[in-house]
């Protein structure tokens, strides 16, 4: 008997239309680019795009299997962790973080398998209680190139995974280079540990303890540049079809 694939959830990005005509469409939009989806198929998962409807966040959850909370172009608002000051840099969309907020939240309190990339990391701290640096160029002393000048498809720079913890089981892997585009980060992860680090002490994967599989990276491993990161999506599936 064939094993069912694991349905995986992915939210979207969302744009609010150009009235000109210039752009994809007149009215609010939904995008995702393809490497997101065909790395979870690759890896074995059903992926499935998931609207920004935060009232349907536990209906939705009761179908999935597992959850990925995908980056973007935007910033979590710096309301959610505590504090109303906001750099120049930070640029919100709302419906698509309260959303996003509602589906980890439940992830995290049935034991759904979640993973968080970039931004979605960076929310999935804010979920469990942690805070964010809002620009690093302003905040990080000597930082590296967060956001680096060369393609999304290539090495950006290493981290360091800390020994002992989930991500280090899952790469076999002390160091491992990772594309980086990025300029928040996690300062303070809540109920979460870091799990890995850049050499300029910026938090590049964080976790949660005790949870089956809850885990957020800073880079993009949907650009599966190593190993490494074919693995960070194989354990995902494996957590998700063992429910």
């Amino acid at each position: 008997m064939i094993r069912p694939r694991p349905l995986i959830g992915v939210t979207l990005d969302s744009e609010a239309g150009t009235p000109d005509g210039s752009g994809y469409s007149r009215f609010p939009w939904y995008a995702l680019r393809c490497n997101y989806m065909d790395t979870i198929a690759d890896a074995g998962g059903l992926p499935v795009a998931l609207p920004h409807q935060a009232d349907l966040a536990p209906a939705m959850l009761a179908r999935l299997d597992g959850l990925v909370i995908t980056g973007g172009a935007f910033d979590v608002d710096p309301a959610l962790y505590g504090t109303d000051q906001r750099h120049d840099s930070v640029t919100l969309k709302t419906g698509r973080t309260n959303a996003e907020l509602a589906l980890a939240q439940g992830a995290i309190a049935s034991g759904l398998p979640v993973l968080g990339i970039c931004g979605g990391q960076q929310l999935l701290a804010v979920a469990l209680g942690g805070t964010l640096i809002q620009h690093i160029p302003d905040t990080v002393i000597d930082a590296l190139a967060h956001e680096q000048p060369n393609p999304r498809d290539e090495p950006g720079h290493e981290v360091d995974i800390l020994p002992g913890t989930m991500l280090a089981r899952i790469t076999g892997a002390t160091r491992i280079a990772v594309n980086s585009a990025h300029h928040q980060a996690v300062r303070e992860p809540g109920r979460a540990i870091i799990s890995a680090v850049a050499p300029d002490g910026v938090a590049e994967a964080i976790e949660y303890p005790g949870h089956p599989f809850c885990l957020g990276v800073q880079w993009h491993p949907e650009f599966a540049i190593s190993m490494a990161d074919r693995r960070i999506f194989s354990a995902l599936i494996e957590a998700s079809g063992s429910r």
